[in-house]
């Protein structure tokens, strides 16, 4: 009944806030300003990268939080071209596309569709259909570890997308309480790397779709009032396809018009005739996550300074949705923005915290014993679909390390009960320079069911220097060293270089 009451209010206020209204701004979510643009709405963008590094892998920060466009290997680079038609938001109706491709050597594949999508926008209401990079949640997106369900970590998820992407006020509220929301449906792209990663032999998927939907408001004016509280939820799920296990059993699951109405308002499967999926049927059908957020900001209007403290809880079932146990997992947050100053501009601190997952004790119900414990959520896995994962990359965190860090050859999320602190920084001490430092220290003690014998340690560092000089328009330069530490990952020593050009149209 919950998930009904959900979708009915997403769907109406949509309706009236689209017919009463255009979309108002939105600082976290509009596209940067470039004193190249003029009044050009076409853009392109030529980039060559790349990296060698010492250790058995690329430094951590080097390869994660990229967008999936990034390898592990020692030694790997891309040839990557672009070009898009920019979002314009002066009229009622507008549209946009863009078209990015790189052919890259030591990746998971040669040629890469990063993305491809085109939208249309009308008013407050957003339509996008395609492969596209983006983030959503709390989080700042260049120096947070990463947001817990939907980081900029794994290659984009084709898919069809509708809603109101930036806070819009809601009608006789005097511009205070805003709204935003959305639902998408696609398909995750990765089926073949799942066969070259685990052998003919191993957990897999084929065609498995993919769903996710959230809404979030937010009282306060940032032109009115310094003080700002926003809150949402968002879930998603993985659903249909094929599924291989390493028993040799291949499970087709329910793709149809009623199953995704299961996904949609997540209800227990049809397939009763199969036990293997008696959990599919007496609980809820795919593989479903989900997270809340919470933030509140201060920026006064005029002052440089400002801060913010954020929140998110993540979920893989009703138990820690609700308040069925005692939320001990989070990711908690401050940014702090500085006035202009050639050393810090603006600073992140995070402290992530996994280990709980509603305890270590799982019990499904039964006719014989009707009570069921719902702990042991295994964040990030599924007992069928390969985890929360996109060509290797996980979705969420990456600190909860991705399977394509697996030697073993299986899909499955080792390290996803961590703890650990996450510091980012950037600043530009000339015109042209600018820099970020992340700085990442986490403990892990493996999963419940397959614990490190002795927690492991990781240390993770970037320093990365961007030079934009004045006199050549468009170019960019991007120089990144990388060093990990502890037993996780492994010792490990790198740089990256990236040269960019970008011009308009």
């Amino acid at each position: 009944m919950f998930y009904r009451y959900l979708i009915g209010i997403v769907l109406s206020m949509t309706s009236v806030l689209c017919a009463a209204q255009g979309e108002q701004p939105d600082s976290l979510t509009a596209p940067p300003a470039s004193s190249e643009r003029s009044d050009s709405i076409y853009r392109y963008s030529v980039e060559l990268n790349g990296a060698a590094s010492t250790g058995e892998h690329t430094p951590f920060w080097l390869a994660n939080n990229r967008f999936g466009l990034s390898s592990i290997k020692k030694t790997n680079g891309y040839l990557r071209a672009s070009f898009f038609r920019e979002e314009r938001r002066d009229k009622p109706f507008s549209w946009d596309f863009g078209v990015d491709l790189a052919v890259a050597g030591g990746y998971t594949s040669t040629f890469i569709i990063q993305q491809l999508y085109g939208a249309v926008h009308y008013r407050c209401l957003d339509l996008s259909i395609g492969s596209r990079e983006s983030t959503s949640g709390m989080v700042n997106p260049e120096l947070s570890s990463g947001d817990l369900l939907f980081s900029a970590n794994a290659r984009p998820i084709p898919q069809a997308r509708l809603g109101i992407e930036r806070y819009t006020y809601i009608p006789w509220t005097k511009n205070l309480l805003a709204v935003k929301g959305y639902i998408s449906l696609g398909a995750f792209t990765d089926q073949d790397w799942q066969y070259t990663a685990v052998g003919p032999s191993g957990r897999r998927s084929k065609h498995v779709l993919f769903h996710s939907k959230g809404l979030f408001l937010r009282w306060g004016n940032p032109d009115r009032s310094p003080i700002t509280v926003e809150g949402g939820l968002e879930m998603a799920a993985q659903w249909g396809g094929t599924i291989y296990l390493p028993d040799g059993q291949v499970i087709k699951m329910g793709h149809g018009l009623k199953d995704l109405w299961k996904i949609i308002v997540p209800t227990g499967a049809d397939q009763t005739g199969n036990p293997t999926l008696a959990g599919e049927v007496s609980n809820v059908a795919g593989n479903h996550v989900g997270q809340w957020s919470a933030a509140v900001g201060y920026h006064k209007k005029g002052s440089p300074w400002g801060a913010r403290v954020y929140y998110e809880h993540f979920f893989e079932d009703h138990s820690m949705m609700f308040f069925d146990y005692v939320w001990k997992d989070m990711l908690l947050g401050v940014e702090i923005d500085l006035p202009d100053n050639p050393v810090v501009s603006k600073f992140v601190y995070e402290y992530i915290n996994t280990r709980d997952q509603a305890g270590p004790v799982y019990w499904d119900h039964t006719p014989e014993i009707p009570e069921q414990v719902s702990g042991q959520d295994e964040y990030y896995n599924h007992a069928f679909y390969p985890g929360w994962q996109h060509w290797g990359m996980g979705i969420g965190n990456p600190l909860l390390i991705s399977p394509v860090y697996n030697t073993d050859g299986t899909l499955e999320f080792r390290h996803n009960r961590i703890k650990g602190h996450h510091f980012g920084w950037q600043g530009s001490p000339l015109p042209s320079l600018q820099y970020r430092v992340l700085l990442s220290l986490t403990r892990s003690w493996g999963s419940y069911p397959l614990p490190t014998p002795e927690v492991e340690r990781n240390f993770n560092a970037l320093l990365e220097l961007t030079w934009s000089p004045a006199r050549l328009n468009g170019w960019r330069g991007r120089l990144g060293i990388g060093a990990d530490g502890g037993g996780l990952l492994g010792r490990s020593f790198g740089a990256m270089l990236t040269i960019s050009k970008t011009g308009w149209l």
